[in-house]
């Protein structure tokens, strides 16, 4: 048909609109909108990262320090979980505080996609870090050393305290909608049974002598840290891909919009998320005529934001007169 729209730059789709430049205070309207209504949310989930990536951080070097010590794998595996769990909450830290800062004439969408970039390498890290505890602990099966048992289950019951006040300190944050919050909420999840499976291998070579339960916890820990990491990364190369968002159909969204009284077409509809808690649309609905389009308009907004949670969209009114003027030229 000739029709094109960009995406990634949803506010241009006006550049071609046709004496309706009182639709346009209605389509921008919401820009901001998100912003305001999670800022409550936002610093929650801010203050829940940076009070978690201290407690990790601190307890991260006690950790990888008595691994060394007990030449236990399971708590030197743990310690390089909490090392990747520290990069995650830091840099989901700095990702927020980015996000925050204000659109450029050169970033015209700010800084927010950075929280999505942020998960993508939390994501990556987690995967680097289990496959060297595979590679370790296929080294220690052949060769089980000898392990300190009781300063690991020490160290390992303090590691499980520790991701305990973290996960409930995360778990007030807003991980439904964030993509870092969630994020970081799997990996500390994920340390936490790392302690666990450190304690239970602890208690086997204390009171079995049997030292293979050393590398088997870290496999464990290995195939936790994994699924998380492949959770997160899918997501966020999602959301960089400009899919659109899981929980929203984009099909549903085309008959909904299209069931509004006076609309003959929607199309060109763009469906994608800026961040992980910022869903954004742009398309094109065709109308009866130029008259009925204000009203078209703010039921098109009604619906977007009541039942598919849409603030931030791009909607250009268009007739068949004007349709036809597009594809002309």
């Amino acid at each position: 048909m000739g029709r094109k729209s960009n995406p990634n730059h949803a506010n241009h789709s006006h550049a071609d609109g046709h004496s309706h430049d009182h639709d346009h205070s209605h389509s921008r309207g919401h820009l901001h909108g998100p912003g305001h209504s999670h800022n409550h949310g936002k610093n929650a989930n801010k203050q829940a990262l940076k009070l978690s990536f201290f407690i990790i951080t601190a307890y991260m070097i006690v950790e990888a320090i008595g691994g060394f010590i007990t030449n236990s794998l399971a708590l030197i595996s743990d310690a390089g979980h909490m090392f990747s769990d520290a990069t995650a909450l830091g840099l989901s830290y700095a990702a927020m505080a980015l996000g925050e800062r204000k659109a450029s004439e050169f970033k015209t969408f700010g800084y927010k996609r950075f929280e999505v970039l942020a998960a993508f390498i939390n994501g990556l890290t987690l995967i680097g870090i289990s496959l060297y505890i595979f590679w370790e602990a296929y080294r220690r099966f052949s060769e089980p050393p000898e392990v300190m048992s009781s300063g690991m289950i020490i160290i390992a019951s303090i590691g499980l305290l520790v991701n305990i006040i973290a996960a409930y300190i995360l778990m007030k944050g807003d991980r439904s909608e964030n993509l870092n919050i969630r994020s970081a909420f799997l990996h500390v999840i994920g340390d936490l049974l790392g302690s666990v499976g450190a304690i239970a291998a602890a208690l086997l070579i204390m009171f079995f002598g049997w030292d293979l339960a050393d590398p088997i916890a870290s496999v464990l820990v290995a195939i936790l840290i994994i699924i998380s990491a492949y959770r997160v990364t899918r997501d966020s190369i999602h959301i960089l891909m400009e899919g659109a968002p899981s929980h929203i159909h984009v099909a549903e969204v085309r008959v909904r919009l299209g069931s509004i009284p006076n609309v003959i077409e929607v199309h060109d509809l763009h469906i994608w998320a800026i961040s992980s808690d910022i869903p954004s649309l742009s398309c094109h609905i065709v109308v009866n005529d130029m008259q009925s389009g204000t009203m078209v308009m703010k039921e098109a907004k009604k619906i977007l934001e009541d039942q598919f949670k849409i603030k931030h969209t791009t909607i250009q009114i268009d007739t068949p007169e004007t349709e036809c003027d597009i594809e002309d030229h």
